[in-house]
């Protein structure tokens, strides 16, 4: 489905990978990726991939959904504007159901402020990236949010 959009390409090839080696030879966080638009969000899996990680596309939340618990993801990137449930709804719904999942949303619309705004007043804290998306932003985010948190050593007395 496209919406006339001119986005700048980046070839593959030149799209760095930010994963270290350990990670990219045993665990691979699963990304879910959704977007109405499949080449997006074909494109953005597939550069996740071939930076380390498993990166799974799909076009709509229910499918999303299914993907979701059968293959638990540990990230969520979600357009917003998506067909029937829209990719804040999806993000709650999955956190609800995965509360470590992290959660990326992204759009080009910028009508999409009122729809953040109101999960925000809902308590729903989401980051959201606008569209065109380069992958260089993305695999940063994407490292920085599946970054292990340090632990505090607590010491008995």
């Amino acid at each position: 489905m496209s919406k006339n959009k001119n986005f700048p390409t980046v070839p593959l090839n030149e799209v760095p990978a930010h994963i270290e080696d350990s990670k990219a030879e045993g665990h691979r966080p699963v990304v879910l990726v959704v977007d109405d638009e499949s080449v997006i969000a074909d494109t953005l899996a597939e550069i996740l991939t071939r930076s380390g990680y498993a990166g799974v596309a799909e076009y709509d939340a229910d499918s999303a959904l299914e993907t979701a618990l059968l293959m638990p993801p540990e990230m969520l990137i979600t357009d917003v504007v998506l067909p029937g449930m829209t990719g804040i709804e999806l993000a709650i719904t999955v956190r609800r159901i995965f509360p470590d999942c992290k959660i990326i949303l992204f759009s080009g619309q910028a009508s999409t402020a009122d729809l953040l705004a109101s999960a925000r007043a809902d308590g729903h804290h989401f980051t959201l990236l606008n569209k065109p998306l380069h992958p260089q932003d993305l695999l940063a985010r994407v490292s920085e949010g599946l970054k292990p948190r340090k632990r505090v050593a607590v010491e008995a007395r």
